[in-house]
């Protein structure tokens, strides 16, 4: 039971470490990045809406790959693209057309759940990333929630709560252990 115990408590106490500087290093690297946090190159998005079903489900957590400015001028049809349509509002459709101006690339989109195209096009520059097809279902629930005020909470105080029941439950049996053993000491003197 003692090594059931020990090895539980490694496991758990490591798990907690890990998110713990897993969070602290996103965290940091959003601070410095003054963005959104990348991971060798690559980003997560939240998708928000079905325009991309079904090769993209809503609530879809997807991993974008960030383009430097020499790539984005060499975008084609039929590429997934993440862009700027406004100073907040980041979109994620497909190119269906490629049109040069003096300022570059411009890329008429849609969604490839939607009618119609797109009613802007989209110029090179306001590019971010390309979808590169890595989806993890159902998962931007679960984020959306956590940047909401009551998903914070629930996110910052649920640890706190399992961190403290699992630190008192620990005292507990290290308590429990020590009683013991002053009682067997106790009843071997006698």
């Amino acid at each position: 039971m003692k090594t059931v115990f020990k090895w539980l408590n490694h496991v758990v106490s490591t798990i907690l470490i890990v998110l713990l500087v897993t969070v602290a290093g996103l965290v940091m690297m959003t601070k410095m990045q003054g963005g959104a946090p990348e991971v060798a190159g690559y980003q997560l998005k939240t998708v928000l809406s079905g325009s991309m079903e079904p090769e993209i489900q809503t609530g879809s957590v997807i991993a974008v790959k960030t383009l430097r400015d020499q790539e984005k001028n060499n975008l084609k049809v039929g590429d997934v693209i993440t862009f700027l349509e406004t100073n907040d509002k980041r979109i994620t459709h497909r190119i269906i057309d490629v049109k040069q101006s003096a300022d570059g690339a411009l890329y008429i989109t849609k969604g490839d759940n939607n009618n119609g195209q797109d009613r802007d096009p989209v110029l090179a520059a306001n590019v971010i990333a390309s979808y590169e097809g890595f989806t993890i279902p159902y998962i931007g629930y679960i984020a959306s929630f956590a940047q909401s005020p009551n998903g914070a909470l629930a996110f910052l105080i649920l640890p706190g709560i399992l961190m403290v029941g699992y630190s008192f439950i620990t005292i507990t049996l290290v308590i429990r252990r020590l009683d013991m053993k002053k009682e067997n000491e106790q009843a071997e003197v006698k």
